[in-house]
């Protein structure tokens, strides 16, 4: 089975994530909020992936993710799965 698009109910609106020939982009309100490629690294990948997990749950008081490091992973899976790996 093959994902080319999810959207994420996010706490500030909705998230757009699509497939695109080099990977996947996240948009929000047709403004691209990050571009995944497959030649970036896991770790820049997850520094993404934190950036759209601020997105879907808000920022805690320190202006960090409202996410734990598993919902963060859990967002960067779905984002995966829509790059086809």
């Amino acid at each position: 089975m093959l994902i080319k698009a999810i959207i994420f109910a996010g706490e500030q609106g909705d998230l757009e994530l699509t497939r695109t020939s080099t990977g996947a982009h996240v948009t929000q309100d047709h403004e691209v909020i990050a571009d995944f490629i497959w030649t970036d690294s896991r770790e820049t990948r997850y520094e993404k992936a934190t950036d759209v997990a601020t997105r879907l749950y808000g920022r805690d008081r320190r202006g960090r993710a409202k996410a734990t490091n598993s919902m963060i992973h859990d967002v960067l899976n779905e984002i995966e799965r829509v790059m086809g790996r």
